[in-house]
């Protein structure tokens, strides 16, 4: 059996919807807060199970039987993601779980000037510890990161954002075919992957141009100044904590992190990776 957590999420349900396509119904469980939000899916034959990171022994309950696990990364950071994850790396252990996948990211690292790649380290490393086969994905920066951060620039054509660098921004879609790919191909990766981007590495003034060409309007790139940008997120509503996390993305992307394309993306799903333009084309199509 297959187990996904996270199913109610983005990423997570998206996963389980590819594995639909590949194996039985009875084959595919999932790990949810909330069982009501899985209703669909357990009409369809899924097991459905209540399971929290923040109780342990739900998610001991919920791993029950699973021949593998899919452990979609908490959207936290620091000490509250690496205890979440503690939790159902432990869980795991004890339901004698046969493999554990996890969705790290592109640029996981101890020294990352990204949060979530240090918290992506720590618990690549918890999952070394532990002995069970495990593979995490290092999926490349999501493109719906982007997209957010163009929000404002859909309106006004100004690329209002602090110095970048090329990031190998990647559609939730292709990897969740990936994913689903290396679940039901088991033991293909032992331990991270090589990074699963998109087909090209771009800054924010290559997007400006894309942003242009998709639209037939002209796009600028303005460079703001940390300082000023985290002044606005403040401004704007966002807690101190987050407008760092937002500006440390820039940092990282600009001293190269997320800059790596790779072919096995590609590999995986059998075609070229969707491109920025037309993940943009689509996002702005809404």
């Amino acid at each position: 059996m297959i187990i996904v957590t996270g199913a109610a999420g983005k990423l997570g349900r998206r996963v389980v919807e590819r594995l639909l396509d590949r194996v039985p119904a009875d084959r595919v469980g999932v790990s949810v807060r909330d069982p009501r939000t899985a209703q669909d899916l357990a009409d369809r034959g899924v097991r459905v199970r209540q399971g929290s990171f923040d109780d342990p022994a739900s998610l001991v309950h919920s791993f029950e039987g699973a021949g593998q696990l899919l452990l979609v990364s908490l959207d936290r950071t620091g000490e509250e993601c690496v205890t979440g994850h503690r939790n159902a790396i432990d869980a795991a252990v004890k339901a004698r779980v046969g493999r554990i996948l996890y969705t790290s990211q592109m640029g996981a690292a101890h020294d990352s000037r990204f949060q979530a790649c240090r918290d992506h380290a720590r618990t690549e490393d918890m999952l070394r510890a532990t002995g069970l086969p495990w593979t995490a994905l290092r999926n490349g920066f999501y493109a719906a990161s982007a997209l957010h951060f163009l929000e404002p620039a859909r309106h006004t054509g100004d690329i209002a954002l602090p110095a970048d660098g090329p990031v190998a921004w990647t559609g939730h879609d292709d990897l969740a075919e990936a994913t689903a790919a290396v679940l039901t191909d088991e033991g293909r990766f032992e331990g991270p992957t090589p990074p699963l981007t998109g087909p090209a590495a771009l800054d924010f003034e290559a997007v400006a141009e894309i942003a242009a060409q998709a639209t037939g309007r002209p796009f600028t790139r303005t460079v703001v100044p940390d300082g000023d940008f985290r002044e606005q997120a403040l401004a704007h509503g966002a807690p101190a904590p987050i407008a760092d996390l937002l500006l440390s993305i820039f940092a990282a992307a600009l001293h190269g992190e997320f800059a790596a394309v790779d072919p096995t993306l590609a590999e995986l799903i059998g075609r070229e990776p969707t491109p920025f333009r037309t993940l943009l084309e689509q996002a702005w199509a809404q």
